[in-house]
């Protein structure tokens, strides 16, 4: 199988570079926080079984605890009310956790307004210079957000107004979702949506039409600076959970280097 040796001696030679998109996950790991009338996503927990002692002598494991939607994620179709009744988690298709990315930078417009929103005039500047969005691959916004994932406060960015991160105006989600052919949006934020898409129209405009058009997300990317706009094909391994909405994941960029 030569295309796949092929792989492997870049992979150890250096030419295919790995780097790791994936927070990792412990219990200071920043989670989104809704209204307190909402139910609340469970941070991520570590429940000791045993470490090579009277209640296991020779192996060390743990329980662990936490939400679908905690630390780098993969959103599924049935996350969202307007996804109810398409896909689970576990019934992404494979070929789908294996997918090109356009990597769109906004780090200069975010560094100075966090509300920014990207609008479709910005992936058309994009697609301008670098070609259109590959087919059946990734949006994935680079805004230097992950910078701030040490601390939910920072992370979170809100105030009496609620959270101000940045992410997609309405159109440019409607956009991804009805007419380009991505398959999904990556980010670096808590969650695919901007911090004020509650006031949107619709509200949370990433989550509604991304799910409701069979598409996904993917949140909390780390290591996005790394990525150059084009040719990065990334690689997501969210766990098959039967009827889950998502789950986290372990999200992976092959980078060709020169």
């Amino acid at each position: 199988m030569p295309v796949l040796s092929e792989l492997l001696a870049a992979l150890r030679g250096g030419t295919v570079e790995i780097i790791d998109l994936t927070a990792p996950l412990t219990s200071t790991t920043p989670v989104i926080a809704l209204p307190p009338e909402f139910g609340q996503t469970a941070r991520f927990e570590l429940e000791e079984i045993s470490a090579y002692d009277d209640r296991g002598p020779a192996w060390y494991w743990n329980n662990f605890r936490t939400g679908e939607h905690t630390g780098t994620h993969f959103d599924a179709p049935n996350h969202w009310v307007t996804g109810k009744g398409k896909a689970d988690i576990a019934s992404v298709p494979t070929q789908h956790l294996i997918a090109p990315a356009a990597v769109l930078d906004v780090t200069e417009q975010v560094a100075a307004n966090p509300d920014f929103l990207i609008e479709r005039s910005d992936i058309e500047a994009w697609e301008s210079e670098n070609g259109p969005v590959p087919e059946g691959g990734w949006l994935i916004v680079r805004t230097g957000w992950d910078a701030r994932s040490e601390s939910q406060e920072d992370f979170l960015n809100a105030d009496d107004a609620g959270p101000h991160t940045p992410g997609l105006s309405a159109d440019c989600a409607r956009w991804v979702a009805e007419e380009s052919s991505l398959i999904g949006l990556g980010v670096e934020t808590v969650g695919t949506d901007a911090g004020q898409a509650p006031t949107f129209d619709p509200m949370f405009p990433c989550h509604s039409y991304l799910m409701g058009n069979d598409k996904y997300g993917l949140t909390q990317l780390q290591n996005v600076a790394q990525l150059p706009a084009t040719g990065a094909v990334i690689v997501a391994g969210p766990l098959p959970i039967v009827t889950g909405s998502g789950s986290p994941a372990r999200v992976l960029a092959l980078v060709e280097r020169s």
